[in-house]
This record gives structure tokens, sequence and C-alpha cells, in this order.
């Protein structure tokens, strides 16, 4: 049951709906319900959400909240992302508490990974 006054859903808009469902089931093993031909929904990702059919895209470069996803393993998740047709838009960088990557995903959206510190 959803939690009263916590965020529940989030949805993403996209350039090429098909591209970016096959990113994600590719690189995250995702599957997706298609709601009609212009959205498809997510769930148990560790949020649940859905993509629809847009000519605009989610970059924090333009004021929009950034996803990031975890990984205990960086560099093999940076290497998925690229293969599956992913743009690296900010290479593995440390932060305090970690280090991440951000990229772009074939419909437009940014998104970041982030782990451990090396190390840990």
């Amino acid at each position: 049951m959803p939690a009263h006054e916590k965020i529940n859903y989030v949805e993403y808009p996209t350039r090429d709906l098909p591209a970016t469902k096959a990113f994600f089931q590719t690189v995250f093993s995702w599957r997706f319900t298609d709601y009609g031909p212009d959205y498809a929904a997510f769930a148990d990702e560790g949020l649940d959400g859905g993509f629809f059919s847009a000519e605009m895209s989610a970059r924090s470069d333009n004021g929009s909240a950034l996803i990031v996803f975890y990984s205990a393993q960086l560099e093999d998740t940076l290497t998925k992302v690229e293969a599956a047709g992913g743009e690296i838009v900010k290479p593995i960088f440390s932060f305090p508490g970690g280090r991440r990557f951000h990229f772009v995903e074939p419909g437009g959206n940014e998104f970041a990974v982030w782990s451990e510190p090396d190390g840990q």
C-alpha cells in the first residue's frame, strides 16, 4: 500500500520510447507494462514510474531532478551503459561519500550512478 504523503511514482518524458525501453531492459533488466503506444510503466525498481512519448527530455542542466542509481560495481555499470547506447556526460568523479558518473539514455534523459569510495 502506498505510504501517505511519500514519493510514490516518477514519470519521465522520452523522445524515443522504444529505445528508452530497450536501454533500461538491457542495462538494468527492467520490465515494462505498455499502456498504449505512448506510455510504458516500470515497477519494483526502487521507485515505480513510467516513460511517456514527448519532444522533450529531462536534463539536470535544464533544472530537472536527477534520479541516481546505486551500483556495487561502478565501472561495470558504466561499461553496460555505453554498450547499450548511453552517452556518458560526466565521467566517473569523486564526491564526498563516493564516486559517480552521469549518462544520457537514448531517449534523451540524464541519470547518474553512484558507488562507495574506492577501497570500500
